[in-house]
């Protein structure tokens, strides 16, 4: 085998519990040449992989070429998109993804093999009719094993996981993190989610870094993405400046504030899932979706959830009125907070 596919289109913390399987393979297989399907809004996360050796972008904003990129935009991109795949002889097309428009890509992509999961773990379950091979993964457990399970498709042996991220940051970021204290003297809280109900409360996130000053002298930077902006700075504003707000970052400067704090508070989304590839701890607070499976995966890393009480498993909105995340108490992520803290010393 000397070139194989992956086919994850998004999101952000998907592709992160993607990764080790493009690790896993280069491992197994120095020689294997991987490439990668992504829509341009994730793209930028796998930059930070030079393990990879290319990635394809689709629904860009641009089309052309450049630093072992191939991107194609516009209605006929995806027409273009499917020739280029085609012409590159792939051995193998994995799909991470288990969509019908996932499905649809590796199989257009003309790969000798076309492997994904069975019908039973598939999202869209007619998705496996595009498959050449389907693997059954372990019935339950983390994601990462999940995706790792395609690999027994290509006699890949079971590896300890291996997930990393290489970056560098803004001199703007740079600063702010010499500015709150540098590496290690700072906590980074992420409010946003792109599901409301994954959304921790701002009154609660700002009384704990009020409490985490005055208890821990550690001031906390607020990250924030599109939409979160107002979100970050009520948390600064209600925690008496015990808070700041992150300077705008992309990924790569996102990924040096997660990797320089000495503590990331999170919900179930895309930052926090990279704050666990560059090996911080964590934090996590989860409603709607369970922790055993998309939750960090470090034994060392912490979680705070209501999974078990949830009434709304993996869907966006709640159906009750009252996210159950909204149920978890600043008492109780603090405690976890300063475990975390005490741990780390």
């Amino acid at each position: 085998m000397s070139r194989v596919l992956i086919v994850r289109l998004s999101a952000l913390g998907d592709i992160v519990h993607a990764l080790p399987v493009l690790f896993a393979l280069k491992r197994a297989l120095p020689s294997v040449a991987v490439d990668w399907l992504v829509e341009e809004n994730y793209a930028s996360l796998l930059a930070l992989v030079p393990e990879l050796d290319r990635r394809i972008v689709v629904r860009a904003t641009t089309g052309g070429a450049s630093d072992n990129t191939m991107a194609f935009s516009g209605g006929l991109g995806y027409a273009r998109a499917m020739s280029f795949l085609r012409a590159q002889g792939y051995d193998a097309a994995l799909d991470l993804q288990g969509l019908i428009k996932s499905a649809v890509w590796a199989r257009a992509s003309g790969a000798k093999r076309v492997i994904g999961f069975d019908r039973g773990h598939l999202r869209e379950p007619y998705a496996a009719s595009l498959y050449s091979e389907t693997v059954t993964p372990p019935g339950a457990g983390h994601v990462i094993d999940k995706n790792l399970a395609v690999l027994r498709a290509l006699n890949v042996p079971d590896l300890p996981m291996e997930l990393r991220l290489q970056a560098s940051a803004s001199t703007e970021v740079t600063a702010a993190i010499t500015g709150i204290g540098g590496p290690g003297k700072y906590i980074v809280m992420n409010p946003g989610a792109a599901w409301p109900n994954k959304r921790w409360p701002t009154s609660a996130f700002a009384e704990l870094a009020a409490a985490l000053s005055r208890r821990n002298g550690l001031r906390t930077m607020v990250t924030w993405g599109p939409g979160d902006g107002d979100a970050a700075k009520d948390i600064v504003e209600q925690s008496n400046r015990a808070a700041t707000r992150a300077p705008a970052t992309n990924v790569a400067d996102l990924a040096v504030v997660m990797q320089n704090a000495a503590l990331v508070i999170s919900g179930d989304t895309g930052p926090l899932h990279i704050a666990a590839a560059m090996g911080t701890p964590i934090v996590g607070l989860y409603g709607p979706t369970w922790p055993e499976r998309n939750g960090p995966w470090n034994p060392r890393d912490l979680v705070v959830s209501r999974a078990d009480t949830c009434v709304c498993h993996h869907k966006r909105e709640c159906l009750r009125g009252a996210p159950c995340i909204n149920d978890i108490t600043v008492r109780e992520v603090l405690a976890a907070a300063e475990r975390q803290l005490y741990l780390k010393r």
